[in-house]
């Protein structure tokens, strides 16, 4: 049989007890505590206007925009009808089930909501917040492939991978693949970008320089990916993946656009 075989990963890190540590979970945990202290970094680097209690605040805002909106964003864009039989289901996020656009939403509410408690431009702030949101996508990719989930579609290149939920056929490691473009190049470009000075007075620059990015990437890696069961392809083979990225890479080429021409 072609294709590499999936090496045996416990879905479980470690337990202490009756808690248990999994791939996901812990993914959100260093994700939010590694982008907490680098923000702190830039603050500090740049002689931005946050307090440390300001910074408390936004990781608080932050952490709750990402799990209800990644929540109910699954529950309305990929769940089924389980969720209206069953609605206390949706609060059963040990369960699995968040989706990345939801929780983007999610974060520019509480980003949103936070900028307006203190008084300070929403874009100045989403600048800082998405240089390392990079860092959540490349751990959450890769906890989806510990997790043997969200794999690619049958293939016979050479690194196929033998997923057993995938039925053992040799997939694409999509995983793999959006945790290098969405994770580790984003998570490149952006501050490389950030490094100039010119690009850090145009606020918004930044935050629509992600917004385009993801969606330029999660739209090239969907035909990679295997499409959920329950919804399969829309028109012309086109996923909901794709469907929902479209208005991130037309907001985040106009978030752009105006950054640059208002500083002319």
């Amino acid at each position: 049989m072609t294709g590499l075989a999936y090496p045996e990963i416990s879905p479980i890190i470690f337990s202490i007890g009756p808690l248990a540590v999994r791939w996901y979970s812990m993914a959100y945990l260093v994700g939010i505590i590694s982008a907490w202290l680098l923000v702190k970094r830039q603050v500090r680097l740049n002689h931005i206007s946050l307090t440390k209690e300001n910074l408390d605040d936004l990781v608080f805002d932050v952490t709750m925009g990402i799990i209800l909106g990644g929540r109910l964003g699954y529950v309305l864009f990929y769940g089924n009808s389980l969720f209206w039989e069953n609605p206390l289901q949706i609060f059963a996020i040990w369960k699995g089930g968040m989706s990345f656009h939801g929780g983007i939403v999610g974060v520019i509410l509480a980003i949103w909501y936070f900028s307006y408690k203190i008084k300070i431009p929403f874009l100045k702030v989403t600048d800082l917040v998405v240089l390392y949101v990079p860092i959540g996508i490349f751990l959450g990719r890769l906890a989806n492939f510990a997790n043997d989930e969200l794999w690619g579609r049958v293939t016979d290149v050479a690194w196929a991978v033998r997923f057993p939920n995938g039925g053992y056929l040799p997939r694409h490691p999509s995983q793999i693949y959006e945790s290098l473009t969405e994770g580790v190049l984003m998570f490149v470009i952006l501050n490389t970008l950030w490094q100039f000075k010119w690009v850090r007075e145009r606020t918004g620059l930044v935050s629509g320089a992600f917004a385009f990015l993801y969606a330029l990437f999660r739209m090239s890696m969907e035909p990679f990916r295997e499409p959920d069961a329950q919804l399969g392809f829309f028109f012309g083979g086109v996923t909901m993946g794709q469907m929902l990225s479209l208005p991130f890479l037309i907001v985040g080429a106009s978030v752009m656009w105006r950054a640059v021409r208002l500083s002319k």
